[in-house]
């Protein structure tokens, strides 16, 4: 029914889908090409979406937030109360303190050099792995998983820093690379418990890191003048590094998918000029009985852009499943497509059509320009 209506509607269509399923195999194999490269393009460019989506989440601390720390200028090495006051002044987000340093550390098996780190809101920058982190923390310690493991330490025993017994309440989970304060050797006790002057350091969670970049402007601005009382940092610059970087990544993947195609557009080239070559008595026939030049020519270029659509839509369905395996790995979500992912099965699909319509030029002009009774006589 289907190819009746087609018939009725678009007889050069039809038959132009009638005269590929002569050569089932060499049309399966033209088809085949385009779908690889539409495949090729799509699903590159996708992983290299994901794996930039993955990244950016792995970081996510980092790209959302502002540090400040004693500028150059400053004459204190650590910030004081009315220091920290004075930030939070300038900023409608909550301001957590940092205080950092080094000394021994007591467990069952040993002492250890590790760092020690007092934390206004411990919640905002670890989480425990085993035990529980409560909210009001007033007592105890954490430790990381690391120094945990070097002083045979666990839930409900005790180490000892500075000759004071704190009481293990969590061990932490593995902090990573990207994180802002990193635990995994480290032990967290509540700011309260570091007998200090100062804090080395004040953090700032904003919503998103456009948030941040703006926060740490308007910091800059407010707290300094023309010396730098307060260093001011945020990852601005390290993501327009990385953006770049991933451009680069993304133009490659995209020559790499653009190879595949112009392989592809070669083999519709080579069908296309076959198919011409060999029903070169029956584009006489159809010329002699009336058909037109244009005719012809829009038939064959029909023949070119059915190869290239069926085979770019069948592309685009086998990327979007390679593309689920990839989020499913990268982001643990198959269905966690982006915007820029999507695109790429956009770009693909338009790929394999205009390749195919392109391919297709040469040999329709061959075939409209065929003079009739030189094809009827070969």
């Amino acid at each position: 029914m289907m190819e009746s209506v087609l018939s009725r509607r678009l007889p050069l269509v039809a038959y132009a889908w009638e005269n590929l399923t002569r050569a089932r195999a060499r049309t399966a194999l033209a088809m085949a090409g385009i779908t690889i490269g539409v495949v090729a393009i799509a699903s590159l460019g996708m992983f290299g979406a994901a794996f930039e989506q993955s990244t950016l989440n792995r970081v996510d601390d980092i790209t959302r937030s502002v540090w400040i720390t004693p500028g150059e200028d400053a004459e204190f090495e650590a910030f004081s109360r009315d220091h920290v006051a004075a930030i939070d002044r300038s900023t409608g987000d909550t301001v957590h303190t940092v205080t950092q340093y080094s000394t021994g550390v007591t467990g069952l098996r040993t002492t250890e050099q590790a760092t020690v780190y007092g934390l206004s809101d411990p919640g905002a920058f670890v989480a425990a792995d085993g035990g529980q982190i409560p909210e009001t923390w007033r007592s105890g310690a954490a430790v990381g998983p690391e120094l945990a493991q070097t002083l045979d330490v666990g839930v409900g025993d005790s180490v000892t820093i500075d000759g004071e017994s704190y009481r293990v309440i969590a061990v932490l989970e593995p902090s990573g690379r990207s994180s802002l304060v990193g635990t995994d050797d480290a032990v967290v006790v509540p700011q309260p418990q570091v007998e200090t002057d100062g804090y080395q350091s004040a953090i700032i969670r904003a919503d998103s890191p456009e948030a941040a970049f703006r926060t740490a402007d308007a910091l800059d601005a407010e707290l300094n003048g023309r010396k730098e009382i307060y260093a001011v940092q945020d990852a601005e610059q390290a993501i327009e590094r990385f953006n770049q970087q991933m451009a680069q990544i993304d133009t490659f993947l995209l020559g790499v998918g653009a190879v595949s195609m112009l392989v592809a557009a070669v083999s519709i080239l080579n069908v296309m000029l076959m198919s011409t070559i060999e029903r070169k008595g029956e584009i006489g026939v159809l010329r002699a009985v009336g058909y037109h030049r244009l005719d012809v020519l829009r038939l064959m270029l029909n023949e070119a852009m059915l190869l290239g659509i069926v085979g770019a839509v069948l592309g685009v369905g086998l990327s979007v499943l390679l593309g689920m395996a990839i989020n499913a790995q990268l982001l643990s979500d198959p269905l966690a497509f982006t915007a820029e992912a999507l695109r790429y099965t956009v770009v693909g699909f338009v790929f394999g059509t205009v390749s195919s319509f392109l391919s297709g030029l040469y040999p329709a002009w061959k075939a409209a320009n065929a003079r009739p009774v030189e094809a009827l006589r070969d």
